[in-house]
């Protein structure tokens, strides 16, 4: 079982940079961090990453000092009834057993456990309202927007815009605000022969409106939080998390960040006074938080767009910074952030959904 479950083992030595492209290939998002001869220390997830580089730590940073020291084990001599009752209420799908020296020996896994007759199928409604930003022109995949407009470019055998409602409807969210511009009726035609079991509301900007100022037409029609997305990213995440964490956090507008992490191949030298030499740093690694598209705003935030005005989303946010709210960070994986806004990422998009 533990040579089966490897990719789910990581050394407490290891960055947390290496414990993020680990977690990126686990479908479950969990690693078990330990010591020699598979010593369990404790837990990470991506949530453990997310609270550490939010408190100012960083990627090169061990996942030994990061991991959760309380996770749960049982010993050899467990017992399965309260076994099952802790995966129920932890919601958890692993359990490590150890032996008296803390090593693991095996993993006691939700489909073994429960023999496939309790699933962990998402029981509860995400309750946001969706709204997709999808009246650009998208100019920077031409010449293809010139025939398609951007929201309907495929990925695969659908469509971007399909793709990114059906991850939400998997939280089963069936109602969708999509404001609209260019070639609009292409989008509406291609959603009323499609017939989806999800009702599609659209927005119509009868001239551009910037990233952000078609939500004006919402002001008042809504009162609940909303899950603001540009149509050209899908963000792979858990959306219960993110919406728990706006609300935890009290955030009037939160901002969902991919970590980018850049390697400079060279020195780079520090200089001081017209030219001296301070330092060289040979091949410095430079961390950074990139905003996605993705946003969870407060109902209330809309009324400060301007009706019928082109209006960016970072007008918005310092609109918000100015008036004293609060404005917080989601941070995610680079590979948890799909973005076919240009032809080179676009090609990415495609590997990195095997398609």
């Amino acid at each position: 079982m533990i040579k089966q479950l490897e990719q789910i083992l990581i050394d407490k030595k290891a960055s947390l940079k290496d414990a993020m492209k680990q977690l990126d290939k686990t479908a479950e998002k969990i690693l078990f961090v330990v010591e020699d001869n598979n010593k369990l220390l404790g837990s990470l997830t991506d949530g453990d990453i997310r609270r550490w580089i939010l408190n100012g730590g960083g990627l090169s940073d061990s996942a030994g000092d990061v991991c959760f020291q309380g996770t749960y084990f049982v010993e050899e001599n467990y017992s399965v009834a309260k076994v099952k009752n802790e995966m129920i209420k932890r919601r958890i799908v692993y359990v490590p057993v150890i032996n008296k020296s803390r090593e693991i020996i095996e993993f006691l896994v939700w489909n073994k456990v429960f023999d496939g007759k309790i699933t962990r199928k998402v029981s509860n409604k995400l309750d946001v309202e969706v709204v997709i930003m999808a009246g650009g022109k998208g100019t920077r995949l031409d010449p293809f927007t010139k025939i398609l407009p951007k929201p309907l470019i495929p990925i695969g055998n659908k469509t971007i815009l399909e793709i990114i409602i059906e991850r939400l409807t998997e939280f089963n969210v069936n109602k969708f605000y999509v404001s609209v511009n260019y070639k609009a009726n292409i989008i509406k035609s291609y959603f009323d022969e499609l017939r989806p079991d999800y009702e599609i509301n659209y927005i119509y900007e009868e001239n551009p409106l910037g990233t952000v100022g078609a939500l004006s037409k919402l002001t008042g029609k809504i009162n609940k939080t909303v899950l603001l997305t540009n149509c050209d990213i899908i963000i792979e995440t858990d959306y219960f998390d993110l919406y728990n964490h706006h609300i935890k956090n009290e955030n009037d507008v939160t901002v969902v960040a991919s970590i980018k992490n850049y390697n400079i191949p060279y020195g780079i030298c520090e200089i001081e006074n017209g030219g001296i030499l301070l330092n060289i740093k040979e091949k410095p690694e430079y961390e950074f938080l990139v905003n996605t598209g993705m946003y969870v705003l407060n109902p209330d935030v809309i009324k400060y767009i301007p009706k019928n005005e082109f209006f960016h989303m970072t007008h918005l946010i310092e609109k918000v910074k100015e008036l004293g709210l609060k404005v917080g960070v989601y941070p995610i994986s680079e590979d948890s952030w799909i973005d076919i806004g240009e032809w080179n990422e676009y090609k990415k998009s495609l590997e990195k959904l095997k398609i």
